[in-house]
């Protein structure tokens, strides 16, 4: 189990199947909530207040769970300043089994991500409209409708306010995400940006990737003309894999 303080409200816990099957704990247990899964996360926030001074005291905390891979998930555990906010965050809880828990196609719970899931919605129109067939009427009458390609590619771009962002959030990624991604500066902002490419990920896997990445940093718009912008005025510090370069500092 490791424990990262990502700021003075959230920390940061990877646990791995090991990690639940020495406490003798299954995923529905984790995400429901039994004494063990309690008892595991009292010990989480003992060992962050002994390590980064992390009191939960007086508030209300929220749980974020996030599957890196078959073997490996993270939990975000925030301190809530205004629970009545957390309404307008979480829809319905849905039973899971463990696979699913552990799967690469989703997280505990749907917390609302700007900007992430409209990669999901994105492609799953555009599946949905080449799986419908046309009626007889419609091709009788009208030309038929022009179905969007998928695009073989999908790019996003991330502010970040300190270098350290990118850096842990390069080892969280590690043997995750290996698509095309460059680091630029820009010096008048004191400010960082993450350009990544969708490359060979699935939608699923670039979504959750994109999800993880807005833990550390605030997603803007990206388009070509951003993107010539950046090659031309832009301090580019490292690419096409910035990523990888830093998880392995």
């Amino acid at each position: 189990m490791k424990i990262e303080k990502v700021n003075e409200n959230q920390i940061r816990c990877t646990l791995t199947k090991q990690d639940l099957a020495d406490r003798q704990i299954n995923l529905r247990e984790l995400a429901y909530g039994s004494e063990k899964a309690k008892g595991l996360f009292h010990d989480m926030i003992q060992q962050a207040n002994y390590e980064f001074g992390f009191d939960v005291s007086d508030n209300p905390l929220m749980v974020e769970a996030i599957p890196l891979s078959s073997e490996s998930l993270v939990l975000l555990i925030t301190k809530v300043e205004y629970p009545e906010e957390l309404d307008t965050r979480f829809s319905q809880f849905t039973e899971a089994g463990d696979e699913e828990l552990f799967s690469n196609t989703g997280a505990v719970g749907n917390v609302e991500r700007k900007g992430a899931d409209d990669i999901l919605e994105l492609f799953q129109k555009i599946r949905e409209a080449k799986a419908s067939p046309e009626s007889e009427n419609a091709q009788q009458t009208e030309a038929p409708e022009e179905v969007p390609e998928v695009p073989a590619d999908l790019t996003k771009m991330f502010e970040f306010t300190t270098i350290d962002q990118v850096e842990r959030l390069a080892h969280v990624l590690v043997n995750y995400y290996n698509g095309r991604n460059d680091l630029f500066k820009n010096e008048k902002k004191n400010r960082f940006y993450l350009v990544i490419h969708k490359d060979d990920h699935t939608p699923e896997e670039f979504n959750k990737v994109c999800n993880i990445i807005c833990e550390y940093a605030q997603q803007k718009n990206y388009n070509p003309a951003v993107g010539a912008y950046f090659a031309e005025h832009g301090n580019k510090i490292t690419g096409p894999q910035a990523l990888q370069v830093f998880a392995s500092l």
